[in-house]
């Protein structure tokens, strides 16, 4: 493959038409850039594990552009779901929920569970929306450290994916929580942005 190319937030027609044909793009979010490709295309997942030198069993997210897609992809949703959806997503947060079997087994790695992100930034938002579901790991090789730049990201992965949309101003760097809703009470797997209470506080209102 060549040179990465350097997308700008406007790109967002060639970032999608880059997807579409099976390429990997690195996208950025709110936390750090993603390592994006079509959830439901086998080959795409096995090169973004192949890309990141990624074990295979370390299951990915699905990142959506809708709470309807979360509901396609999942089963046994709690009542509350919707208004964990509307207070912080998008935003920091990753909702572990029962996979379906619309669920790639590539991609939860044949779990009964699958997590769901829907990233805080505009231009990966309306590829989201274009593409349909897909998957976003950091776009670092496993190990490293994970990018907060697309300077970041071109150091690891230059000449091994397609293209990344410089968008560095608005990423924090600070991880997304991880909340597990398939138990009877919420659980925290990774305390990143969003905190327990803040949470609680949603599901009880």
């Amino acid at each position: 493959m060549q040179s990465t190319k350097l997308l700008t937030p406007k790109d967002v027609a060639k970032a999608v038409g880059l997807l579409k044909a099976g390429e990997l793009v690195a996208l950025p979010t709110e936390t750090v850039y993603g390592l994006f490709g079509l959830a439901l295309d086998d080959k795409c997942v096995e090169k973004i594990y192949h890309v990141k030198n990624r074990s295979l069993d370390h299951a990915l997210n699905l990142n959506i552009a809708s709470f309807e897609q979360m509901t396609f992809f999942s089963k046994n949703q709690p009542k509350y779901l919707e208004k964990l959806y509307n207070k912080f997503m998008p935003g920091s947060l990753t909702v572990i929920l029962e996979a379906n079997d619309r669920v790639p087994s590539l991609v939860n790695n044949g779990m009964s569970t699958v997590g769901f992100r829907m990233p805080d930034n505009q231009a990966t938002l309306e590829i989201l929306r274009q593409t349909g579901p897909m998957v976003g790991p950091s776009a670092n090789l496993t190990g490293n450290p994970s990018p907060k730049t697309a300077d970041d990201v071109l150091h690891d992965l230059n000449g091994l994916i397609a293209a990344v949309l410089k968008d560095d101003a608005n990423i924090s760097g600070v991880d997304s929580t991880i909340i597990d809703l398939t138990g009877e009470m919420p659980t925290i797997l990774r305390q990143g942005a969003l905190t327990l209470s803040q949470i609680n506080e949603v599901i009880k209102g």
